[in-house]
Parts: C-alpha cells; structure tokens; sequence
C-alpha cells in the first residue's frame, strides 16, 4: 500500500498536516496532499483539531527518529487532533507494545493499520486524539457505524481472536527458524570433516588412474603396429622359412626353393611398383576411438554468462520448456560425466518423471537396473567435485524411485515443473488464467526458484520493464507515481528527463534516473493524460511470454491474442526500441508484433 491510500480517507476535515518526523524522513512527495491542506513543519506547538500530525518510529535513530521524540508529540495532541505513524520495522517484528502504553495514556485511539511498500517504510497507523471510543474502519478505509460499547465489544473480540492466530504464526516461524539453524549446523559440521575434499582428491586420482591407463592403452598401440611390421618383413619371412626347412629336412628342404623364390618376386613386385599403386593402409575394426566423438554437445559459448545453465537429467517435454529460457544440457548415461566437465554448469538437475518415464534412465532409483544407479551417482559426485549443486526435482511421488531419496541432494524441489505460456491457449484458458500462471504456475517462475539456489542469473529479469515518461507538473508527477506503483507487474526503472519529485518511486524500490533504459522491454508513458490500467504491463507481458513477439500493443480493430502486421506499440524490446527504426517498418524487417485488445481499469 502507498502512503497516500493510507492518509487520504482519514483527511476529512483536516486543514494542516504537521510533519514532525525530524530530518531524516523527507515525506512530503509520498503524501500528495488535495488542495485546501496545508503541510507545515514541526514547531513544537500543541496539535489541535483540524491538524493531522507526521510521526516516524523505527530501528534506524537516524532516518526515523528516537522513541522519546515519538512519545514528546503523542503528549502534544489535542482532541480532535489525528495523527499518522509510520514505522520502520516489519509487520511480524513491529515493537507496538513499546508505543502502547503511550498511546492508552494520552487517549489516542488506533483506526487502522497497513503495510507500506516501501525500503525504509514497512507499515503506518492512523491515530486519533478522543475523549471517547471512535467505530474502527473496515478495509477500504470507511468507519464501520456502531455505538461506543458494541465497538469495544469489537475490539476486544477481535484483539483475542487475533492473538491467537498470531501466536500460531510467531511459533511456527520460531520452529522453522529453529530448524534452518540445525540444518544449517549439520551442513556446516558435514563440511569441517572434508567430504567434499577427500571426495574431489579421490576424483582427481581416479582421473590420474585413467590417464596412466589411456598411455598405457596407446603404447601397446604402438608396440601392436611394430610387431606387425616386423611380421610383414621379408627378412623374418625367410627366418620362417629356413627354421620350417631346418626343422623337416625331408619335405621343408624340397619346399625351401620354392618359397625363397616367391619371397624374391613379391619383393621384386612391390619394389617396382609405381608409388600410386601402393596398397592403401586398412583401418583397424578395433581401433579405439575417442570418446569425443560419442558427445553430441549443446550451447558452447565464449561470451559472459547471462542466463542459467542446466545439465540435467530430463525429460523431452522438460528439456524443451526449459531451453526456452536457460541453457539446458541433457545428459545421457553413456555422455553424462564427459558433459558435466566440459559445460560447467550451474546446476546438475534430476528429474523424478525422467526415470520414473520412458528415456534412456527408464528404471533409475527404483533398485531394478543398478548400472544406472551407479551411473547417477558418478554423476553427483562428479559434480560436487566441480562445486556445483546436485538437485532433485521432485515432479512425482517419491515412491516411484526410492532410490533417489538415498543419494545426497544438495537441494530438492517439491513441485511440478510449471507451465510454459506459450503451451495455453488463451481463448480456451481466460485471461485470468494466463495473468495466474504468469505470476505463479509458468515454468519461468519454477526456474527463478533454482537459479535463486544456485546463484545464477535469474530467469525473471527477462521480465523487466522500463517506463519512459516526461512529467511537465506536480500533477503529471502524482500521476505517474500513482500509475507505476499500482502496477500489477510493476516497473523497475522509471526514464525521466527530470528525477525530482519521484522520491516516492525511489522508495519503493523502482529505480529513477536519466538516460538510456536498461531493462528488457520498454513501455512508452509520455503521454500521462491516458488512463491505464493496473493490469496493463501485467496483460503485455503475458501476451510476449506466450508469443515471443517483439513488440505488444493495440490495434483499431481490437484484435486478441494474434500476430498482426501493425499495430500502436505499447511494450518493445529493448533493442528493436534502441535501434531507432519506425513502427510502420518492423514487421517489413522481420520483428513480430503481437496484439491484445486493451481492458477496462479493475
């Protein structure tokens, strides 16, 4: 939630907000204040009716404030006076009670409470200065009509109610803290006794091992090719042939002429033979070959890496979604080690459904072709010894290949393997459940989830979004901030020609400044008179996700979901954006452009 949703419904007949946050906090571009409200500084005067007081509390003394100068205006207020309290703790850790007793002794009264979307700014309340008990306020922000014992009745009801739930949460997240603290212990102690170390030196003996063993291999090659050499040579030949005759003088000596004779005239013939008749040397059947020629490789590059990088063991139609959005290595049994040297990757993934399913791991894990179980393993070991994570993709129940729970993951991923946009059909599937699986279900989000293990690059930059805007006045400025933060999909970068007055967005956590944009697609916003609504980039980007086109926009006819030869550019690629070429000539150079029909505001 912004500021301004949380102050503006509590508004009404206040004429003054007194900013007493002290230095730090500089809020006067968060509050977009209506006309006919004034905002002023803090001069240590009592707030009265009519005057809506600033206040700021949180663990940083310096941006928000001491404590004691908190408590020093709440005894300032006056009834009728309002206040707003903005706190720079998390909800879950929010210190309330240190604030409470204050608030009770000096009469004021809490009407609601919200989180706050910003980097320094984690939630605010609205508070007022009564003599009696004011009806709280339902969501929106609208005062709920009671009289004064149902509305206590209300609040104590809800305070034992909410009590408990929170008490459920504060124990569960303690246990889970708990059990990523043990996790974390056991993992470091498997560390300090050396596995990984004495697993890579017996990786590197082996690989000495097989290198004695191939120059062993190519010296018995090499004998093998002089022995046949001397066993051609006419001078063992006739060596034979007197030891034959020697050994039966009878019948070798009546033979011994003869063969001397045909050892003379095959020499004769081949001394006398052109050099182009020669016989041609016959390749050995058994001649070994290197293994090399057995690697069908995929996706060598010398470039920088800008996306993930997979060696799995996968399935076709998992292999085929992934590659549309990392690199993606399939490993085979026979290839898998060499693979897994040579390309490095980030991540050496094993699918459940890939030896559970037909392929070449059919029957991995489930204890019936142990050659493949040991093959699985030498690839896990093989990578830990290049310090990559091993990680089981658990796509189906574990019963199928209980083998793999018995081999040691670095991580395992629960969950299917998500929805490739470009596999729905929208018009069967909805928009609302395109807009779904965008955000939680597509395969693009499941890999984000394995790139933040690794610490790859994350497949979701793709899904960045630059908005070029020119605000000429305060109230372009308010539009805009409003447009981008109530954004669905939000932007990350805000292009201005003038940065000041969107400190706002800054806090949000969307960057602002001047220049070039740097994100993957760009959204055009100068003109800011047009209503746009916050499912706008959010139906772009899921109509680029499912084409691949390289520009969304709108067309006068209102086409849905197709490609189109024209149309009003609303999201380009960054390139084809930077490379200056007009609209009406991209389709001619080959770009895609794909329509939506444009939606009412929700």
């Amino acid at each position: 939630m912004r500021l301004t949703d949380l102050l503006h419904p509590h508004l009404d007949a206040v004429t003054t907000v007194v900013d007493a946050t002290g230095a730090g906090l500089r809020l006067e571009p968060y509050l977009h204040l209506p006309p006919g409200v004034a905002l002023r500084s803090d001069d240590e005067r009592p707030i009265a009716g009519g005057e809506l007081a600033l206040l700021s509390y949180g663990p940083d003394t310096d941006l928000h404030g001491t404590e004691d100068a908190c408590r020093a205006v709440l005894a300032r207020m006056r009834p009728g006076a309002r206040g707003l309290i903005v706190f720079g703790h998390r909800g879950s850790e929010l210190p309330y009670h240190r604030l409470l007793d204050d608030l009770v002794a000096h009469r004021c009264q809490v009407l609601r409470a919200a989180p706050l979307d910003y980097v320094h700014l984690h939630s605010g309340a609205v508070i007022a200065r009564t003599d009696e008990l004011l009806p709280p306020h339902d969501f929106f922000g609208r005062p709920v009509p009671s009289d004064g014992y149902a509305t206590a009745l209300r609040i104590a009801d809800e305070y034992v109610f909410a009590d408990l739930a929170s008490r459920s949460l504060r124990a569960r997240t303690l246990d889970l803290e708990r059990a990523v603290e043990e996790a974390e212990r056991i993992r470091g102690a498997a560390g300090q006794d050396g596995i990984a170390d004495r697993l890579a030196a017996a990786v590197r003996e082996k690989d000495q091992l097989a290198a004695a063993l191939r120059a062993a291999r190519d010296r018995v090659d090499v004998l093998q090719a002089r022995v046949r050499m001397l066993e051609g040579s006419t001078s063992l030949q006739v060596g034979k042939a007197l030891v034959t005759a020697a050994r039966s003088p009878k019948r070798g000596a009546a033979r011994l002429p003869g063969e001397l004779y045909g050892l003379w005239r095959g020499r004769r013939g081949s001394a006398g033979r052109a050099p182009d008749s020669a016989p041609k040397p016959q390749t050995e059947p058994d001649a070994p070959v290197d293994e090399r020629f057995h690697l069908a490789h995929r996706a060598l590059t010398a470039a920088p890496r800008d996306r993930l990088v997979v060696a799995g063991v996968l399935t076709a139609a998992t292999a085929e979604d992934f590659a549309a959005d990392v690199v993606v290595n399939r490993l085979l049994p026979h290839d898998g080690r060499l693979l897994l040297r040579r390309t490095d990757p980030d991540a050496l993934v094993v699918q459940l459904s890939a030896c559970t399913g037909d392929g070449p791991w059919w029957l991995t894990g489930t204890g019936l072709a142990p050659d493949l179980d040991r093959t699985l393993s030498e690839l896990l070991a093989e990578a830990r010894a290049l310090g990559r994570s091993a990680v089981l993709w658990r796509d189906g129940p574990a019963s199928a290949a209980p083998g793999l729970a018995r081999l040691a993951w670095d991580a395992v991923v629960d969950a299917d393997t998500g929805v490739r946009l470009a596999r729905l059909h929208p018009a069967a599937e909805g928009r609302e459940r395109l807009r779904e699986v965008f955000r939680e279900d597509s395969t693009r989000v499941r890999l984000s989830r394995l790139a933040r293990l690794t610490g790859a690059p994350d497949p979701l930059d793709e899904r960045r979004v630059a908005v070029l805007a020119a605000p000429r006045d305060r109230t372009d400025v308010a539009r805009l901030v409003g447009q981008v933060l109530g954004q669905l999909h939000r932007p990350v970068e805000v292009v201005v020609p003038d940065p000041a007055g969107l400190d706002e967005l800054s806090a949000a956590g969307v960057t602002v400044r001047r220049g070039q944009p740097l994100a993957p697609w760009i959204a055009d916003w100068t003109d800011l008179t047009e209503d746009r609504p916050d499912t706008l980039l959010l139906d772009l980007m899921c109509a680029q996700e499912h084409s691949g086109a390289d520009a969304v926009g709108h067309t006068p006819t209102a086409d849905d979901y197709v490609f189109v030869p024209s149309l009003r550019p609303l999201l380009v690629r960054r390139s084809l954006h930077m490379s200056g070429t007009e609209p009406g000539r991209w389709a001619g150079q080959g770009h895609r452009l794909f329509a939506v029909r444009g939606k009412e505001p929700s």
